[in-house]
């Protein structure tokens, strides 16, 4: 049974949380870090810096914050050298110096930039030099390892001369040349365009001076002016030529300070109680290694984070919560530990967790495991699909074959078979498409028995162990579906023992499919015109009366008549005791009782097909009769109705029989072992009731009960035993004086092996029940 839309959805979301719970079952524990934070840690370490040694204490000035221990006024900073002073516009300076930032253990100041600019002619148009002091017995330095002396131009030389109290005076510098606009490119100073050099270490006073080698005159269209300054090194960025009338990228561009607390090493702060770093936890000491200058430096121990010149103001860090804090393997839990961190693999993984280290790595049972898990979650997945696709296939199978049902007559005919009685309703079975699928093994091509111009037939095994044929039409009139329906009802009821019986009918095809009764033993056409025939004048007669008496039934006896239009011997089926069925009522037309003819479109197949019908239209019952006469002809001669290999005379068997009959040489036409078993006037009167059957007007042919009546006497007409004595040669001349005297030398007797043959089809339709019977 196949769900609803609706419980198809339950079911893939059950099998996708399924599937997801059996990954998570597979692989090992993950824990999931918080990422919820609400600042990084470079911000929580410089925000936690910022708080002062006591209440009262302002914290900041105009936009910069101050932190301990620096401070603003006397009484808020460590002493005097941290003492910020505030202006009143609200601008910190140290020193003289504004102050741009404040960290843990340096000062950002602001930049002063040397300029030098000419005219077109070589004369300097403006120009500015650039120093700047710091007090000799104050903590602080300029940077050389956080600052570069930079020089800025395409015909420019910076120099810078600084003093400090162990080496005194010292000069350095650089100069930047370019020889046109396009060979200064987007990179830190190579040399063109601009160039750098260190600054001195422990520098406490510097002064910046400019000059240029030919004074801007190859170089001024586009570039005017030379510039040099002492800068944070990884504030600058050579960018392009924009830089050269651009003087405000100094404001950009600050300088570095360090400074230093006191003026004694770590170590004789620490032997005299001094020192603030070990009065204080989580912290650690560096002396301060600035040339010509003493003191030390506080920082926070690593994996501790705030201000290490304030009790307590060092904290643990969580390296557990940011992922770039730590270098935990993704198949490890990190655990945060007081300044530092573990790494432990998580269930069935092993090693020492670390993505820089042996990492972790999947035990054997972890991956048979997952892997396992993945392959059931992967094959349960696959099935729900399958399933859920196969039943809406399905059901769009069921909706299509009610399609079909109802478009075929389907309902009409249900309503016509509630209608009869008994016996006949349980004749005329509606079979499902399922229950034909089944009994011909899917349509299987080693079940076809039959191929013709309609469609296929196949041999088919229904529940209950009985052998059917089915017959697959091709073609369908939609336009007259309430007349196929009436027509093949009134075909249902036909019942007569030569008849092959349509046991019923599927409607959920395309094409409506007919079931009959199965004929194991093939047609007659196979048994006339096989090598050494088997069939003697007995047989042949019988199975003449047998065909006869089956079209007189379907013209006379049934509730309406029929006219089978396409009597020939490969419709003729011979069942297991070789008694003859009458079969492919393809071509099929009832007729109304009042009337005698009706007008169809031409039918049939040639060899076979009356004259006058092929001629006027105009279809009765003696259509079928001539059709028999040349049935009949044919058992009697064994020829094909038509045979193209034969000469002109001979190429039509009808009207190479009358011909024969009207020349006097019937005995060369016969069938030899016909001539050999029956008498001179049996023959001659069978042969005039096939020349009667011939005629072409069809007034002058007997009734289908007129031929059965005389073909039952003749069948009783026996040699009298005088005629027994008659030699051959008498015999033969009372046919004609030319009869070959070997007339008689071929015996044939009745075969004994299994024969079974196809079902045939006629040529074409053009009525509703072409597709009825087979």
């Amino acid at each position: 049974m196949c769900p609803s839309l609706n419980m198809r959805l339950h079911v893939v979301l059950l099998l996708f949380f399924s599937l997801l719970l059996l990954l998570l079952l597979a692989q090992p524990k993950v824990v999931v870090l918080a990422k919820n934070i609400t600042a990084n840690i470079a911000n929580v370490t410089y925000n936690s810096f910022f708080v002062t040694k006591q209440p009262g204490c302002p914290l900041e000035c105009g936009n910069i914050r101050v932190p301990y221990p620096f401070g603003i006024g006397v009484d808020c900073s460590l002493d005097s050298n941290f003492k910020i002073n505030c202006s009143t516009d609200s601008e910190p300076f140290l020193d003289g110096l504004k102050v741009l930032s404040i960290s843990p253990t340096q000062v950002w100041v602001r930049t002063f930039v040397a300029y030098k600019c000419y005219d077109q002619a070589g004369k300097v148009t403006r120009a500015n030099g650039s120093w700047a002091n710091l007090p000799l017995a104050s903590p602080y330095t300029f940077s050389d390892t956080a600052n570069k002396f930079t020089v800025i131009g395409c015909d420019d030389f910076g120099q810078i001369g600084g003093y400090d109290q162990v080496a005194g005076i010292s000069f350095a510098g650089c100069g930047s040349v370019c020889s046109n606009n396009t060979d200064m490119t987007d990179r830190n100073c190579p040399g063109i365009g601009c160039c750098q050099s260190d600054v001195q270490k422990g520098l406490k006073t510097y002064n910046v001076s400019l000059t240029s080698f030919r004074n801007h005159t190859q170089v001024w269209s586009y570039d005017k002016c030379g510039y040099a300054f002492v800068g944070a090194r990884d504030s600058f960025h050579f960018r392009n030529l924009s830089i050269f009338s651009d003087p405000t990228f100094a404001n950009r561009v600050p300088t570095v300070v360090d400074f230093a607390i006191g003026n004694q090493s770590c170590v004789e702060a620490q032997n005299s109680n001094a020192s603030l770093c070990q009065q204080l936890g989580n912290t650690t000491c560096t002396d301060n290694t600035d040339s010509g200058s003493r003191g030390y430096r506080c920082r926070c121990k690593d994996g501790y984070q705030g201000n290490p010149y304030l009790t307590s103001g060092c904290t643990d860090i969580d390296e557990c919560i940011d992922p770039d804090l730590n270098d935990c393997d993704e198949h490890a839990t990190c655990t945060n530990t007081p300044g530092s961190f573990t790494c432990s693999c998580n269930h069935h993984f092993f090693g020492d967790g670390r993505s820089d280290g042996s990492r972790c790595t999947p035990s054997q049972f972890s991956v048979i495991k997952l892997s396992l898990g993945l392959s059931f979650g992967f094959v349960s997945l696959l099935i729900g699909v399958i399933w859920i696709h196969s039943c809406i296939n399905r059901r769009k199978l069921i909706k299509l074959r009610e399609q079909f049902f109802q478009q075929n007559g389907g309902l009409l005919m249900k309503q016509k078979i509630s209608s009869l009685d008994g016996t006949s309703a349980e004749s005329s079975k509606i079979f499902t498409a399922e229950e034909l699928k089944k009994a011909t093994n899917n349509y299987a091509n080693n079940r076809i028995i039959g191929r013709g111009g309609y469609g296929v037939v196949y041999k088919g095994i229904l529940p209950d162990q009985r052998v059917v044929a089915i017959k697959k039409s091709k073609v369908m009139d939609g336009n007259q579906v309430e007349q196929f329906i009436h027509e093949l009802l009134i075909v249902t009821q036909v019942n007569h023992r030569n008849v092959v019986k349509l046991l019923g009918c599927c409607f959920e095809s395309e094409v409506p499919e007919l079931v009959y009764e199965y004929i194991p033993n093939g047609t007659l056409f196979e048994h006339i015109h096989k090598p050494l025939s088997w069939l003697t004048l007995e047989h042949r007669l019988r199975i003449a009366i047998e065909t006869a008496s089956a079209l007189s039934y379907l013209h006379s006896a049934a509730s309406i008549p029929i006219i089978h239009r396409d009597v020939k011997s490969a419709n003729i089926l011979l069942e297991a005791n070789y008694v003859a069925k009458m079969a492919d009522f393809g071509a099929s037309r009832l007729v109304p009782l009042d009337q005698t003819q009706v007008t169809t479109l031409v039918q049939g197949t040639l060899g076979y097909l009356d004259p006058e019908y092929f001629q006027t239209g105009q279809l009765n019952e003696k259509s079928d009769v001539y059709s028999f006469g040349v049935v009949l002809a044919e058992l009697l001669t064994g020829k094909k109705p038509i045979c193209l290999e034969r000469s002109q005379e001979e190429r039509n068997l009808a009207t190479y029989f009358l011909v024969s009959m009207k020349e006097n040489r019937l005995y060369q036409i016969l069938e030899p072992r016909v001539v050999k078993e029956g008498t001179l006037e049996q023959l001659q009167a069978i042969a005039e009731l096939v020349k009667r059957c011939l005629c072409l007007r069809s007034e002058e042919r007997p009734a289908m009960k007129e031929v059965v009546v005389e073909l039952e006497s003749l069948r009783k007409y026996r040699k009298d035993p005088w005629v027994n004595q008659q030699s051959h040669e008498e015999s033969v001349s009372l046919l004609s004086d030319e009869a070959p005297t070997d007339i008689y030398a071929l015996s044939i007797g009745p075969s004994t092996g299994d024969i079974s043959g196809q079902y045939s089809f006629g040529s074409s339709t053009t009525f509703p029940l072409s597709n009825s019977f087979y």
